[in-house]
Formats: C-alpha cells, sequence, structure tokens
C-alpha cells in the first residue's frame, strides 16, 4: 500500500508531533493510518456525510478546527504534568470552561452548598471527551474522587434538564422547544431516569445543577476558576500519583483527556 508520507506526518500534528513519538506510538499510528486507508479502498466508509470531519457525539477536545476552504488542524496542546491536578485539567484541557465556570460562580452567589457548587462545577467537563449520554460519563468520570452524592446528581441532571420543576423555578426551556420541537418527546432511558431521581432523596440536588445549567450561557460573563479552589480542595479528592495514573475506574478516562493526540 502505498502511504502519502506528507499527509500521514500532517495527520499527526506534524514533524515536531512526531519527534516527540515513540517508536512504538508512531508504528501503532502507522498501522491505524493504514487500516483507515484500507477501509476507504475497500468502502466501509462509502456513506460518510462530508458536512464535518467527525460525528456529532465526539468531544470538544478531539474535534478539529475547520479554515473555511476545508483544511482542518488540531490544536496544539499543552503537555500536562507529570502529576496533573484537576486544576490542570481546567487549565490545560478544558479551557476556557466558561459554561461551567459561570453555572458554579452561579451556585456560589446565590448560597448554595459547596457539593452543589462542585457538582455546578463539573457537571458538563465530561463534553471534553464525548457528548451523547454525558450525565452517565460526566458521573464516571469524577465518580472515584468526590461524594455520591456529587456523582449522583451529576448522572441525573442530564434527564431532570427536560422537565420542569416550578418550586425552584425551572422550567421546560424555550431553548428545546427551538431545537428539537414542541412535539418532542425524551428518550424511554431519560423518562426512566426522571421518574427515578424524582423520589430520590438527593432529587434536590440534581435539580439545583439544572438551575444553575440553563442561565450560565451569558457571552459577557468574566469568571475565573479562582473562587472554586479551595471548594475543589475540601471536596475532591485528588489522587498523589494525579488523575490518570491511580489506577481508579476512570483513570483512562483522565488520560485520554490528557494524551487526546496519542494513536492507540
Amino acid at each position: 500500500m502505498d502511504i502519502d508520507r506528507r499527509a500521514f506526518i500532517a495527520a499527526l500534528g506534524g514533524a515536531v508531533a512526531i519527534e516527540a513519538m515513540s517508536s512504538e506510538a508512531l508504528a501503532d499510528a502507522l498501522e491505524q493510518h493504514m487500516i483507515e486507508r484500507l477501509d476507504q479502498t475497500a468502502g466501509a466508509r462509502s456513506g460518510q456525510t462530508t458536512e464535518r470531519p467527525y460525528r456529532r457525539g465526539l468531544g470538544s477536545l478531539f474535534i478539529l478546527q475547520g479554515s473555511g476552504d476545508g483544511v482542518f488542524a488540531a490544536n496544539r496542546l499543552e503537555p500536562m504534568p507529570a502529576a496533573p491536578t484537576l486544576l490542570d485539567f481546567f487549565k490545560l484541557r478544558f479551557a476556557p470552561a466558561n459554561h461551567v465556570l459561570q453555572s458554579a460562580t452561579r451556585a456560589l452567589k446565590t448560597g448554595m452548598n459547596e457539593e452543589t457548587i462542585l457538582a455546578c462545577l463539573l457537571h458538563d467537563v465530561v463534553l471534553s471527551l464525548i457528548k451523547p449520554d454525558h450525565g452517565w460519563w460526566g458521573a464516571q468520570l469524577i465518580e472515584p474522587y468526590v461524594s455520591e452524592r456529587v456523582s449522583w446528581a451529576i448522572r441525573y441532571h442530564q434527564a431532570l434538564r427536560f422537565y420542569p420543576d416550578t418550586s425552584v423555578g425551572y422550567e421546560y426551556p424555550e431553548m428545546y422547544n427551538r431545537i428539537f420541537g414542541k412535539d418532542y418527546a425524551p428518550a424511554p432511558h431519560i423518562k426512566a431516569a426522571y421518574a427515578y431521581a424524582r423520589n430520590h432523596k438527593w432529587y434536590m440536588n440534581a435539580r439545583l445543577i439544572t438551575v444553575n445549567d440553563l442561565y450560565a450561557f451569558d457571552p459577557h460573563a468574566k469568571v475565573s476558576i479562582e473562587p472554586f479552589i479551595d471548594i475543589i480542595g475540601r471536596h475532591f479528592k485528588q489522587p498523589k500519583e494525579g488523575l490518570g495514573n491511580d489506577n481508579s475506574p476512570a483513570a483512562h478516562m483522565w488520560r485520554t483527556l490528557a494524551m487526546p493526540d496519542q494513536p492507540l
């Protein structure tokens, strides 16, 4: 199989990126490149849309940026520290994280408890990794490091978004009517999750995420991670080995976020 060397090098991020790769990683990348070429030749992707070079469920960290002329390039990422902390991920992988920072800021300013503030801060960070069922993915990502209440709230906020609760001033978002249509019915697993969460002792913990989620899209808001550093210190169990290095059930997810250019 003929390989376009320039295209292969460009796909990996250029010559500088290749120099930083080990021989094993480079070999794996070449093999994957050849597999993709073979699949294309065999017509395995003949039905692929040309509207964008990725599927809509892909996390934002993995989406290539288009120049408008059909050329796409990955943002160059700074390397993570040897033992990365949650703050390192906010700075180097989740940034600018404006939405979750706005959400947590709103929770802080309205006097909510620290676990709710932390849940608001973390509720959507997993969107850097993956988008479908982000409540479940998000809960799994942070579960080893927070209280069960916080991870539970993040898991079920996804379902609660589609159901109003006038007791806390949460109405069904008009934005959803515009996007999904007024006749939209949530998927069965979302309905089931809502029915379960609505009668759970921690229902309000998840509901308060939605309260601080919907109104956290101000393009002019000035926010920072600084007000939340102490809250993170009190309620996030930072592993001494660093996130991704601690052999937790979620360590592989943090490693993927830390090294999104790793081919295999």
